[in-house]
């Protein structure tokens, strides 16, 4: 039998202009509480708000939790259910031979993030009406408009 709490995270990323000004949201339930968590960025991308917002959510637990988190990335989805995200890693950040993975300081944290917890990413359509998939879009949205943006260093860098 599961010990562990079950948690249910809703995320949404997105920029303002891809790349732009972006921003994430979270939306965790559990035990009947909800918290919320937001963010942004003066320059980034659609795909590293997305990202973030994942992690966030999941770098936000204290401990090791069951956890179901729903995305309208299927990027995000898919990289991590369909175990691509962590072949990238065992490649040395590389999808083929040729070809560089996307966002690998991301990714590591994501994957890192992951192993503490028991996770199953659940892609959602966005703009479909799910209320907390459009309160996480209006938290990116808010976040990104922003005054108080944080610098993507890896990003704006290229590191």
């Amino acid at each position: 039998m599961n010990q562990y709490r079950k948690v249910t995270i809703y995320t949404d990323g997105g920029c303002i202009g891809n790349p732009g000004p972006g921003g994430y949201g979270v939306v965790l339930l559990c035990d009947g509480h909800r918290k919320e968590l937001t963010g942004g960025f003066r320059l980034t991308t659609n795909n590293r708000m997305e990202m973030m917002a994942a992690i966030v959510g999941l770098e936000s637990l204290k401990q090791k939790c069951q956890v179901t988190l729903y995305s309208d990335s299927k990027y995000v989805v898919d990289a991590i259910m369909q175990g691509w995200a962590a072949r990238w890693q065992q490649n040395g950040w590389y999808r083929n031979k040729k070809e560089k993975a996307l966002n690998p300081d991301l990714w590591e944290r994501l994957l890192a993030a992951c192993q503490l917890h028991q996770v199953e990413f659940v892609w959602v359509k966005g703009h479909a009406g799910n209320v907390e998939n459009e309160r996480c879009d209006y938290l990116s949205k808010r976040a990104a408009y922003g005054n108080d943006l944080s610098v993507d260093e890896k990003y704006e860098n290229g590191s």
